[in-house]
């Protein structure tokens, strides 16, 4: 068994603690809380750890719920998530332009527009 004095010196947040117990639980180990009295290893401690997991699980569903809400509302409003791209669509396609030209190498364009290989190879595939 695993004695602790309070709960939050086990765990940083309330997914933390119901992982850490998960494992505990999985490899046979009881916990108890001097501060909570919770105590696995007793069916009244069981039924406290798992209204625990359950708060967690819904506070984890309720933040995926904002968050896609957020998103939804942000891309209604024309606004696109992710890093600006460095290259406009004039130099994604003087790039294209250039590579089928095959005049300078990969590295030569990438240096001219100062941006990665990784950029011109992504702005030919575009």
């Amino acid at each position: 068994t695993l004695v602790v004095w309070k709960l939050d010196r086990l765990g940083r947040s309330v997914q933390n603690l119901v992982d850490l117990m998960n494992l505990l639980q999985g490899r046979g180990v009881g916990f108890k809380s001097l501060t909570e009295n919770m105590d696995t290893t007793t069916p009244g401690g069981v039924l406290v750890f798992n209204v625990f997991a359950a708060m967690a699980q819904f506070e984890r569903d309720l933040i995926r719920e904002r968050t896609n809400a957020g998103l939804r509302a942000a891309r209604a409003r024309g606004r696109k998530g992710g890093r600006p791209s460095k290259l406009t669509e004039r130099q994604r396609a003087r790039i294209r332009e250039l590579y089928q030209s095959r005049t300078l190498t990969v590295q030569e364009i990438a240096d001219q527009y100062q941006v990665s290989r990784n950029t011109i190879y992504a702005a030919i595939s575009a």
